[in-house]
């Protein structure tokens, strides 16, 4: 049961990154390349995470989400949004600085806290972009990832903090990104 949970999840991963990847393509999303970035980290600290901590094939939408991840950032830095701010660079040390005691620790539930509070810090500037520009970003990678991260807590064969903190804190941040979009989209119609 938890394999096909995994396995869903994983599936979600890619429905929503495929037609995030399309839409990169054709100009109408611009993905932040600071943030995906710092989340291309984020996912691989996490994924080592759990599969240190024992998530076993809950592990698996957090593998299939880096994959995308790295891809996407990879084309953010040719597609991505360009007016990058002082603000985000900030956000962007600040998230690089926060690695520094997950080097240091090397334990799993330490470095899983400090890259799921990075992976916060790091969703700022898409955040502030996307609240001024909802047109920048699409509800359907963010409603996606929210499923997918509920999923993958159903699959997790393990509990504890390293294996569910990303997820429940993806689950909220990607819950608010697909809000913020909705709703400023509608204001501007």
């Amino acid at each position: 049961m938890k394999l096909t949970i995994a396995i869903i999840a994983a599936i979600l991963a890619i429905i929503g990154n495929v037609p995030y990847l399309i839409d990169i393509f054709k100009k109408k999303v611009e993905p932040h390349a600071y943030t995906w970035f710092v989340w291309t980290i984020v996912s691989g600290v996490t994924f080592f995470g759990q599969v240190a901590k024992g998530a076993g094939v809950g592990a698996l939408p957090t593998a299939a989400s880096e994959i995308f991840t790295l891809i996407i950032f990879i084309f953010s830095l040719r597609y991505g949004f360009k007016h990058v701010t002082k603000t985000d660079t900030v956000f962007l040390i600040i998230a690089l600085l926060g690695l520094i005691p997950w080097a240091l620790t090397k334990d799993p539930t330490i470095s899983v806290i400090i890259v799921v509070t990075i992976d916060v810090i790091a969703f700022i500037p898409t955040l502030r972009k996307t609240w001024l520009n909802p047109g920048t970003e699409t509800p359907l990678l963010y409603g996606t990832n929210a499923l997918r991260h509920i999923l993958a807590l159903f699959s997790l064969q393990a509990y504890n903090i390293a294996t569910v903190l990303h997820s429940c804190t993806m689950i909220v941040t990607n819950s608010c990104m697909t809000g913020i979009i909705m709703k400023r989209r509608n204001k501007k119609i």
